[in-house]
């Protein structure tokens, strides 16, 4: 029913979503800043042509700028706001990872799954055990993280 995503970029994991649940309601933060880490981010336009593309009814919500400040504004405005999944691929410093996860863990369904993105990615030391401390090893959490190949990923559901 609801899916946020903080690091849309070009709409993949967005729009891999939508394919499967057309009528999900979506809630998409990004800084929408072109050449990001060296690739295109061509913004809101293409995510939501893509969108289209997926036949996607449900609501969208483009949140643009620092997720640190957006998210807080978000769920201030929006204190019934839950979600059943949530990407997190956004800052990644460790503390700005560990901020956004902070920051959406309260906000994740009874459960509901947070995927989180580049848990085994060299070039960013750490974020590995931002997972492991934060979701992987909290009993809150039935948590996986596949590293086997490329960047890897952590999938923790929430138990209570």
């Amino acid at each position: 029913e609801s899916y946020l995503e903080i690091g849309v970029r070009r709409g993949r994991s967005v729009c891999a979503l939508a394919s499967v649940t057309p009528t999900c309601d979506l809630a998409m933060f990004d800084m929408w800043v072109r050449n990001y880490a060296g690739m295109e981010n061509p913004g809101e336009d293409l995510v939501k042509a893509e969108l289209d593309k997926m036949g996607h009814t449900g609501k969208r919500e483009f949140i643009a700028g620092n997720s640190h400040e957006t998210l807080k504004s978000y769920f201030a405005q929006n204190p019934d706001a839950y979600f059943d999944i949530i990407t997190v691929d956004g800052d990644h410093s460790n503390q700005g990872a560990a901020e956004d996860i902070a920051d959406i863990l309260p906000r994740l369904k009874i459960g509901g799954v947070v995927v989180f993105d580049d848990v085994s990615n060299h070039n960013v030391a750490g974020l590995g055990e931002v997972w492991r401390r934060m979701v992987g090893n909290n009993p809150r959490f039935s948590a996986f993280t596949y590293d086997d190949v490329g960047y890897g990923v952590g999938i923790g559901i929430r138990k209570y």
